[in-house]
């Protein structure tokens, strides 16, 4: 089937006419599929600037019940620091925000971190912020959960402990059945969540530090005087390290940040302007809570206790004492632990959406890429799922010892995301276009978060930061390998069949129009490649004399490097239409009667499945060829970096009384 096998990475369902119990409760679970041919269906996916905020947003408003408390918590008795290391929040925010608002408009079809880094600093940037970004959103998930386990048990009896990590295991899989379901529908079903932790924190925060407003001056002295003895015990060089370690473990609060740029793709139109007010909704959001709870954790004096988090003895502090308290306290803490849940959404949303990017760019398997038949990235939803049930298993949910490895990755991303913003406008300075004042933030953001990042790796390295590293090391390698093998392999099969593309016509006369029903060759193609030329050229020399027509059938398949918008399946069709045109000009030069036949759809497989029986409907004496790579030395990742769709199509076709024919492709 030419270079097919590549396309998709669909289910592999036998062929039956009837579904089975399987294929039911499979759409029960994850909905029908959609519609590919109603024009409408993108715009009924995408989602407007509130949603976004909620799906997008709640990572960083999330990452406020445990950010904030790890970079208090390291201060210890030393809590006159809590201020700078709030305005330093704030400003972190602030900043990167910004930087991001202009990526946005640089970048309008998103991918975040990979994209920028590979367009500006080079593929190999690219695929190290894509490496790191993919970890970090792991991590994303895995951290948001176990701290929303936190949150949830601070109110509940110790005993109850023990079933803490199987309800995270069980939240896990409850957010990728979610997200396998479709982005919109998930980012709803969690939006009361959203707005009840909105509500009670501002709510909350506004009443701790308003009833300290009048003892500000108070505050003010005391803050001052732990300053001068700060120094004298600890000295400036002391002091300047403390406030770095604090400040290096509150890192996750800035993770959701990116993942704006990178699910540019789900923004309704104008995208650009959707995203650009959605960055400035987190920002400020983020800014207000994480900055307002350092600040009210110094002035309610809040110091750590067995089993609660910071937050839930700063809520039992601020509204405990008056009627209906503790049970606004119960409300306020279930919020927190539930908008976690929604935090972890980033994950789901980020990771998925990198993989497919890097599979476009053969970084990972190829399958990455493919859409599910509800237009998500299914693949990567599981991988995700997969890799974020590993880790928690593997930290038994501890957020102090999953804190410690977590953010590293984003300021690497943050820091080559600003270097190529940077380069790129100081590459402008000599077209007359204003860059200046750009080149500034950049550059600065560029100096911020690089510095954030050895910071954050000298700080956090002895205490397990090294596993990120190793982590993410291993995942770099991996993605230099998979590269290296479609290369190698695309090499091979361009010496082999070069020759091919550039067959002589033997004859300049039109062919005798297609009689359906003489014997007639079906040929499944991709692209036209020498794989597929190398197909149609064996069906004839197998079985000589007895085909007198050809059809080639081909399916045009949506994935998520496809999928950005309304227009993308008509311009899929004609992708597909103008190759397969291209087939039948060259089977005319041989004097052979020759027609297509196409299809769009995301499940490869199913797509050509029904395009046979339609074509053996029309063509009677059909016989199929479909060509499959068959590598001299088989090896165990093979299966996975390559689909084997003739096999599964042939098994279906079979099953349909159908005769299909494999064309082995070698690959030396």
């Amino acid at each position: 089937m030419g270079d097919l096998q590549d396309a998709g990475g669909g289910p592999d369902l036998p062929y039956q006419e009837k579904p089975s119990s399987l294929d039911r409760l499979k759409k029960a679970v994850i909905g029908p599929p959609r519609d590919l041919s109603d024009r409408t269906v993108f715009q009924r996916l995408s989602v407007v600037a509130f949603l976004a905020w909620v799906g997008l947003g709640a990572d960083g408003l999330s990452s406020s019940s445990y950010g904030p408390e790890e970079a208090f918590r390291t201060l210890g008795e030393h809590t006159f620091l809590a201020l700078p290391i709030a305005a330093l929040m704030i400003a972190t925010v602030c900043i990167i925000s910004a930087c991001y608002s202009r990526i946005i408009a640089r970048f309008p079809h998103g991918g975040g971190g990979y994209v920028v880094a590979t367009a500006l600093l080079g593929e190999r940037a690219g695929m190290v912020s894509g490496a790191a970004l993919w970890v970090d959103y792991v991590l994303t998930i895995t951290v948001s959960i176990a701290a929303a386990g936190d949150a949830l048990f601070s109110f509940l009896p110790s005993g109850w402990h023990e079933i803490k990590l199987p309800l995270e295991v069980i939240l896990i899989l409850a957010l990728t059945t979610l997200n396998i379901r479709g982005v919109k529908e998930s980012i709803i079903t969690l939006l009361p969540i959203f707005l009840l932790f909105l509500v009670t924190h501002i709510i909350l925060i506004g009443a701790g530090i308003g009833v300290h407003a009048s003892a500000a001056v108070q505050t003010a002295t005391v803050v001052h005087s732990g300053f001068r003895d700060g120094l004298a015990t600890l000295g400036g060089a002391g002091m300047l390290l403390l406030f770095l370690h604090a400040y290096s473990l509150g890192g996750g609060t800035y993770t959701g940040i990116e993942a704006v740029s990178n699910g540019l793709s789900i923004m309704r139109e104008p995208r650009v302007a959707t995203a650009q007010k959605t960055m400035i909704y987190m920002a400020v959001s983020l800014s207000i809570v994480s900055g307002g709870l350092v600040v009210c954790y110094l002035l309610w004096q809040v110091e750590p206790a067995a089993g609660k988090t910071l937050n839930a003895i700063l809520w039992e502090k601020v509204a405990g004492g008056i009627p209906g308290g503790h049970l606004f306290v119960i409300l306020t803490l279930f919020s927190e632990g539930a908008l976690l849940v929604v935090g972890a959404q980033a994950g789901f949303l980020g990771g998925p959406r990198v993989l497919a990017n890097m599979a476009v760019d053969n970084w990972v398997p190829r399958r990455l890429a493919a859409l599910s038949e509800r237009l998500t990235t299914q693949n990567g939803t599981l991988i995700m799922g997969g890799a974020a049930l590993a880790v928690l298993l593997y930290s038994r949910g501890d957020v102090h010892r999953l804190v410690v490895i977590y953010s590293i990755n984003v300021f690497l991303t943050f820091s080559l995301s600003m270097l190529g913003m940077a380069r790129s406008l100081l590459s402008r300075r000599s077209s007359g276009k204003p860059w200046k004042r750009e080149f500034s933030l950049f550059a600065g953001g560029f100096l911020f978060c690089i510095t954030i990042l050895f910071v954050t790796v000298f700080e956090k390295f002895g205490e397990g930061g090294w596993v990120t590293l190793l982590v993410t090391g291993t995942v770099i390698s991996l993605c230099l390998l998979i590269r290296r093998h479609y290369r190698t392999t695309n090499a091979k099969l361009a010496q082999v069949y070069a020759i091919l593309s550039d067959l002589p016509r033997i004859t300049d006369k039109v062919p005798a129009p297609i009689d359906p029903t003489l014997p007639t060759a079906a040929v499944l193609v991709g692209g036209y490649t020498g794989l597929g030329i190398h197909t149609t050229l064996a069906s004839f020399r197998e079985f000589p004399g007895k085909f007198r027509n050809v059809v080639f059938l081909s399916v045009g398949a949506v994935d998520s490097g496809i999928f950005k918008g309304e227009e993308a399946v008509d311009k899929i069709q004609d992708r597909v239409r103008k190759e397969l045109e291209k087939y039948v000009d060259l089977m005319s030069g041989q004097g052979v009667p020759s027609t297509y036949r196409l299809a769009v759809g995301t499940d490869v497989v199913s797509e050509l499945e029904k395009l046979c029986l339609d074509v053996a409907r029309e063509f009677p004496q059909v016989t199929y060829f479909a060509g499959q790579l068959v590598f001299h030395r088989e090896r165990w990742y093979q299966p996975i970096l390559h689909n084997e769709t003739a096999f599964i199509l042939q098994k279906r076709l079979h099953l349909a009384g159908r005769t299909v024919v494999i064309i082995p492709a070698r690959v030396g």
